[in-house]
């Protein structure tokens, strides 16, 4: 299948540490020859897809590894093979120096002086400081060629007082139908994870992670697609909804995680196949509708404008290791980043190679979704 006959989105959800599986994901489909013509993320996933939209063609990659070789430390190999007690070790000593020392161009924690809460709010409601992320961005993204608006780009993030989901869009915003000029303060509020991170101010409001209500915008990119185009959603997940049966407490802390941010996105994914399925059937039904009745209150409630395009879904899902525990988000090991980073690039070419991908047609229906591993799991 010719690969420009639709247009390819990328969905990008949170998930700290974690999303280096993304940028290895983003390396792969590079390669391929995919360029996204809209990134959406929401936490770490906004971050990736700031530096995606931000940066000329030929330095995406560059200026993604960039990122996680910034904020990851330690050696990127291990001299000897351990096994899975002594790798649960390791990762928990990272986690547990990331939580005291902070991350290198991402956050640092805060003093703890009196003084400090006496001068600055934001210390009184988060343990660390955000700064160096705001800098880093600054370095690493071009946020005029953001705003110019060549790539779409949408972060999801929660406003604070109100408890209302909100995204920031180059083209357009949740609150009304102009577009934002996007800086780094929205891509850090779109991670902004309390307690450990102070809300980001834009304008006279707040934001924090937009994972405290949704962890994926898939939903956002399905609702606000442009009318009748074919698009192709690359979604790069970073926890599973499906897992394991927890075997200590570490385990269950582990589990909960997944399921609290998972988002339920395998379920949504087949939720949103049933709506785009129903949508596809109601036109049709009422394409020949006579002109009189065209008036009739109930027809054009049912007849509002719809998306005609049909849609692929190409799902893919971070596996966590059995090494892995509740501190994976936190663990920004070198040796756990280029792990999760070859995973990333691993799984995008084992579903570009599969007959799934190989064999794709615009669907008939309207929805379909790939995903290899489920398929791989099933056969």
């Amino acid at each position: 299948m010719d690969l420009g006959r639709d247009s390819k989105y990328l969905v990008l959800q949170g998930g700290g540490a974690l999303g280096a599986y993304q940028a290895g994901a983003y390396e792969a489909l590079h390669k391929a020859g995919i360029r996204p013509e809209w990134v959406a993320g929401i936490s770490i996933g906004a971050i990736n897809a700031a530096i995606i939209a931000g940066s000329p063609d030929e330095k995406r990659v560059d200026n993604l590894r960039a990122f996680w070789d910034m904020v990851t430390s330690g050696p990127r190999t291990l001299v000897a093979q351990t096994g899975d007690v002594m790798r649960k070790w390791l990762n928990e000593y990272s986690a547990a120096y990331n939580m005291m020392a902070g991350v290198d161009g991402f956050y640092v924690p805060r003093s703890m002086m009196p003084w400090q809460y006496l001068t600055d709010s934001s210390a009184r409601i988060s343990y660390y400081d955000t700064a160096p992320l705001i800098e880093t961005l600054n370095r690493l993204v071009d946020f005029d060629l953001i705003n110019r608006g060549k790539t779409r780009l949408s972060l999801g993030a929660v406003e604070v007082v109100t408890g209302n989901f909100a995204y920031f869009d180059n083209h357009r915003s949740s609150q009304n139908s102009e577009p934002v000029v996007i800086t780094a303060h929205h891509v850090a509020a779109s991670g902004a994870l309390p307690p450990g991170f102070p809300p980001v101010q834009i304008g006279d409001k707040y934001y924090w992670d937009g994972g405290l209500v949704s962890n994926t915008p898939f939903q956002w990119v399905l609702d606000e697609r442009r009318t009748d185009d074919d698009i192709c959603v690359f979604q790069i997940d970073l926890f599973s909804a499906k897992g394991r049966m927890p075997e200590d407490i570490s385990d269950v802390l582990a589990r909960e995680k997944e399921i609290r941010f998972s988002s339920r996105t395998r379920f949504n994914t087949d939720e949103a196949k049933k709506k785009e399925k129903y949508k596809k059937a109601l036109a049709r039904v009422l394409s020949p509708v006579p002109e009189e009745f065209r008036k009739d209150r109930d027809f054009r409630f049912l007849n509002r404008p719809e998306d005609l395009g049909a849609v692929t879904a190409v799902h893919l899902i971070y596996r966590r290791k059995t090494y892995e525990t509740h501190s994976m988000d936190n663990e920004f090991s070198r040796l756990t980043m280029e792990e999760h980073w070859k995973a990333g690039y691993d799984d995008v070419m084992d579903t570009l190679n599969s007959p799934q991908w190989l064999n794709r047609v615009i669907p008939d229906e309207g929805f379909v979704s790939i995903d290899h591993h489920r398929q791989a799991a099933q056969s």
